[in-house]
């Protein structure tokens, strides 16, 4: 039987429903305050000019594996309800951008480059600088607020909005309880793998496949077993889907990861990688963590030094057998529907093999 045209092309439903409900709010938000549109136009910009939807999909196949059915009146609303995750995303890439100082995302400027070069640009009033921080931090809350908004007024009975209510209240706190613990543990030089591993799942495994997993089998009123099933393989796949992040935030191409090489390492990002490099003696990374001026010949030292030292072999047999434990977590729940099980597992390799 043929893939349903839902399953098949769910990212391009998904970015219908965005620039959908995107334009509404635009014309909304214009309607209250004419300068306002600005605002919107660079939250609906950063949204529909990149990523992969990874997170609406996850919550898909959460709902079609408790037995949703693509072809069902019902349909139509799971679609938009999921998608409201983008806008959750929107909302903590925008924010991180800000705390990390990142200058480009998705090889473009970032949200607060982009407002401060406006009020350079503009010839304003007071520090480019502080109007490009609060316009982020403003945008960033407004694809929040949104996400509420988008989600319960998608269309789903009200027994389903209020069985998904749990997932939905706790993943928007476990993201933002995993970044604030990020930023501690940047300022408290915290380089051990426990503080990394408890950062990861809180502030990218919960939300970007434990909890839209969570959320989807909610939707469809699926069984204990199978939540709990769906919750431990995300849990896994989400960790490991981070490390292998961490690994591309190093080694990464920047025409593929649409940021500078060696960005983390300019951020000082406190991952798992950089635990176990200092663990296994890679001292060069005391003078490079942090660094905003990191030159590359200094990146190229510390690549080799975490090959050399076994760091990156050690996070990837990590990620090796994350997925392996994710995937018979997996095959023991009760899955309602074949090919949503088929499907988390194809999702499970690519999030975990993507190249540098």
């Amino acid at each position: 039987m043929p893939p349903h045209p839902l399953d098949q092309e769910l990212p391009k439903h998904v970015d219908a429903a965005l620039a959908g409900y995107l334009a509404d709010r635009r014309t909304l938000g214009a309607r209250m305050e004419e300068n306002f549109g600005d605002a919107v136009d660079a939250l609906a910009d950063f949204i529909l000019n990149g990523g992969k939807r990874v997170r609406p999909t996850f919550a898909w196949w959460g709902w079609r594996a408790a037995g949703g059915d693509p072809d069902s009146p019902l349909a139509e609303a799971v679609l938009t309800a999921v998608s409201s995750l983008e806008l959750i995303q929107a909302c903590a890439l925008i924010h991180d951008d800000l705390m990390d100082a990142s200058e480009t995302r998705r090889g473009m400027p970032t949200v607060h480059v982009k407002f401060t070069r406006r009020h350079r640009d503009e010839g304003w009033l007071g520090e480019p600088e502080r109007f490009g921080l609060a316009a982020s931090v403003l945008i960033g809350d407004v694809a929040l607020a949104w996400a509420d908004d988008m989600l319960f007024a998608a269309g789903l009975p009200n027994d389903a909005l209020r069985r998904l209510s749990l997932p939905w209240r706790d993943m928007r706190t476990e993201m933002l309880a995993g970044q604030y613990l990020d930023v501690l543990t940047q300022a408290r030089g915290d380089t051990s793998p426990d503080a990394a591993l408890r950062i990861d799942r809180l502030k990218t495994a919960a939300y970007t496949v434990e909890r839209p997993l969570h959320m989807g089998a909610a939707i469809g009123d699926g069984s204990p077993e199978l939540v709990a099933g769906l919750r431990s393989f995300g849990t896994d796949i989400g960790v490991a889907f981070q490390l292998r992040d961490d690994l591309l935030g190093v080694f990464g191409d920047p025409a593929v990861t649409g940021k500078p090489a060696g960005d983390d390492l300019r951020e000082g990002k406190r991952t798992l990688l950089v635990a176990l490099g200092v663990e296994f003696g890679a001292d060069v990374l005391h003078e490079a963590l942090g660094r905003p001026d990191l030159d590359v010949a200094t990146v190229d030292a510390v690549r080799a030094k975490l090959v050399e030292v076994g760091a990156v072999a050690a996070v990837e047999e990590r990620i090796a057998a994350l997925t392996e434990s994710a995937l018979t977590a997996l095959d023991r729940a009760p899955v309602a529907e074949p090919a949503a099980a088929e499907r988390l597992a194809e999702l499970a390799i690519s999030a975990t093999k993507r190249t540098y």
